[in-house]
């Protein structure tokens, strides 16, 4: 006989889900496997380019819309994950490049690292899982910022 699904887990994981703004999220316990995917093909454009209601804030959307295009054609120019200095999420959750905002972050561009140095912290499910550096070498990329949600294999920090 299976146990009835807990839907406060469901609720819970839910919420997680829309605040990290993650596509896919899976949780197991005890022989339950929940897994909740989002779609954003629905979605015709980023929150920047919505227009704004009022004539004169027209002009703002417009601005702040350029800069945003710019950082999406800059991504899409470079592949970081096929770069073998590449250090890769190992997971699913949001990523902090500090142990809290008080400290400084765990690496910046042009320190030196060793391997097996803390680079940066992944939180999921309300833990926080140190990502390593793979190798020695001097930090050449940044790829995110503290807060950002990361995909499971995604570029975070270049190290040559």
């Amino acid at each position: 006989m299976s146990n009835p699904v807990d839907t406060k887990i469901i609720s819970k994981l839910a919420e997680i889900l829309d605040k990290t703004n993650l596509t896919e999220l899976e949780y197991e316990d005890e022989g339950c496997r929940i897994c909740l995917t989002r779609d954003f093909s629905a979605r015709t454009a980023p929150a920047a380019y919505v227009p704004a209601p009022a004539a004169p804030a027209a002009a703002a959307p417009a601005v702040s819309a350029a800069p945003v295009q710019a950082v999406v054609e800059t991504a899409a120019e470079t592949d970081y994950s096929k770069n073998p200095g590449c250090v890769k999420s190992p997971m699913v959750g949001v990523v902090y490049l500090s142990a809290d905002p008080n400290t400084p972050n765990y690496v910046k561009a042009g320190d030196s690292v060793s391997e097996g140095d803390i680079v940066c912290l992944i939180e999921a499910m309300k833990t926080f899982n140190p990502v390593k550096a793979h190798k020695a070498g001097k930090v050449t990329k940044i790829l995110v910022e503290s807060g950002d949600p990361v995909e499971y294999g995604e570029p975070l920090v270049v190290i040559e």
